[in-house]
This record gives C-alpha cells, structure tokens and sequence, in this order.
C-alpha cells in the first residue's frame, strides 16, 4: 500500500470513528486505537497518542454544535473537567510503565462495558427529585429542548459523579478513548443527567481530558505526525455530521448499533493482548 492510500484509508476509518464518537458520547478514539494497531501495525502508545490528538478535534467539532442546539450543560462539564483534567494528568504520567500487552487488555474490556452500558440503557428512569446540596450550590441544573418543548432537569449525586470522572481522566491518558462510556455512565446513572445531555456534555468535556495528557504524549515522542493529520482531519469531520445527525436521532437504535461494532473490536483486542501480538 502506497503512503498516499494508506493515509486515505485512515482518514476513511478515522471519518467513521468520528462520526460514531460524537453520536454516542464515548469519543472516536474506542475506534481509531483498534483501527491504527489492528489495521496498520502502529505501537500502541504512538497509536494512543494519535487518538488524543484526535479527540482533542472530536470534541471541538461536535461540542459547537451541541451547545448551539441547548443540550451540553455547560456549568456541568466545567465543574467535571477539574477530576477528569487531574486524572488524566496522572495516568499519562504512568503510562510509559505499563506494559503493551496490559493496556491492550484493559483495552478491550474497557470497550466491552461501553458495550454493555450501551445496550442495556437506563437503570432508573427519570430523575424527578430535587437537587442535592452541591447541585444547588453550583447552579448545575438546567433544561434541553425537546419536541414538546423545554424540559428542566435536576442534577444530584455530584460528589459520587466527580470521583468517577477522575478514574474516566486515568483511563482517557492511558488508552485514549476519551473515557467517554465513564463519563456518560456518571452522569446518566449516577447523577440522573437526561442521556441526551449527558453524552452532548461527554462530547464537550472529553477535548479537554484528552489536551491534559496529549501534550505529554508529545514530550515522549509518542505521536507521529504524518498519521496524526488523517487521523485528526477525518475525525473532525466525522464528528461535525455526527452533532448534527444526534439532535434527531434514536438513541436506543445508536446503542444497540456502537455496541455490535466495539464487541468486535473489544474481543480482537484482547485476542492480540493475549497472544502478544501488540
């Protein structure tokens, strides 16, 4: 394969990854890891780098118009990014240290829960109580358009919700995947976030949890840039259609389809994790 269909194939995969990161909230990179060692024999860290630098665009791209529409809950995700930032900070900083053959592993069984939390959907419905005292303090509620109109929500178990945002930082550093299924799951399960606004908020919050540990992928050299360009174009532009196909979409059916992809992928991963071949 000649260097200019190679980078062509990547920005194909890499425009599907986007595209199928900011419709689920989970980030491209549950894809573009997968796709970079499995499909093109790149190392795992020099992969995980690129995918940081990927999401750093996945998030920008979806995030405009996610909060354009009224559904990223913005006060949310800035109050979150402090776990999530110092968590990521710490798991870069270890990653150099596990072996390959371990984050592979964790690799795969991290996609194979975003896959289970995918399919299996809420656990409670609808929060309807009042805010905890932490909510109230930091004026965390708010609402999201919905076809009957503006709906206001509350928002409660906050401290619970940034404890799992900081372990959602380590993994983002140490796989880069963003950690989206953690934070999706913290703030639909946990703090009874409305899953439309808990993914939008994913997407706009995991371009910052990724920027805290990308740079120091850059300093270890773990980053090259002439996959980095494909990759980070292809994803940007994926993520753009993505944002703008989520206001109308199905969420149950967006589930059910990310769930069968990243199975695949989650099984192949361990496979190779297994047999040594990462």
């Amino acid at each position: 394969m000649t260097l200019l269909a190679m980078a062509a194939t990547i920005f194909v995969g890499s425009l599907v990854a986007g595209f199928l990161g900011a419709l689920t909230g989970l980030g491209g990179g549950v894809v573009i890891v997968p796709l970079l060692t499995l499909g093109f024999g790149v190392d795992l860290r020099d992969a995980i780098g690129i995918s940081l630098i990927s999401i750093i665009a996945t998030s920008s791209g979806a995030a405009v118009a996610f909060v354009r529409e009224g559904y990223t809950n913005v006060r949310i995700g800035m109050v979150l990014e402090v776990g999530t930032t110092f968590g990521a900070i710490a798991g870069a900083f270890i990653a150099a240290y596990v072996a390959k053959s371990f984050l592979g592993g964790l690799f795969g069984a991290i996609l194979l829960l975003s896959a289970y939390l995918s399919v299996r959907g809420r656990a409670q419905g609808e929060y309807t109580g009042p805010s905890d005292k932490v909510s109230s303090l930091l004026r965390l509620s708010g609402s999201y358009p919905t076809p009957d109109g503006e709906r206001k929500y509350n928002v409660t178990n906050v401290v619970p919700g940034a404890i799992l945002m900081f372990g959602a930082g380590m993994l983002s550093a140490l796989l880069g995947i963003g950690s989206g299924s953690i934070k999706v799951l913290a703030m639909d399960q946990v703090m009874r976030i409305p899953f439309k606004v808990s993914t939008t908020t994913s997407n706009f919050m995991i371009g910052v949890t990724a920027a805290a540990s990308a740079g120091i992928y850059l300093n270890r050299g773990y980053v090259e840039p002439a996959l980095a360009m494909p990759v980070t174009l292809g994803v940007l532009a994926g993520s753009l259609v993505g944002g703008k196909v989520l206001v109308g979409a199905d969420v149950a059916s967006l589930r059910k389809l990310f769930s069968a992809v990243i199975c695949v992928i989650a099984l192949e991963m361990i496979y190779k994790s297994l047999t040594g071949g990462l």
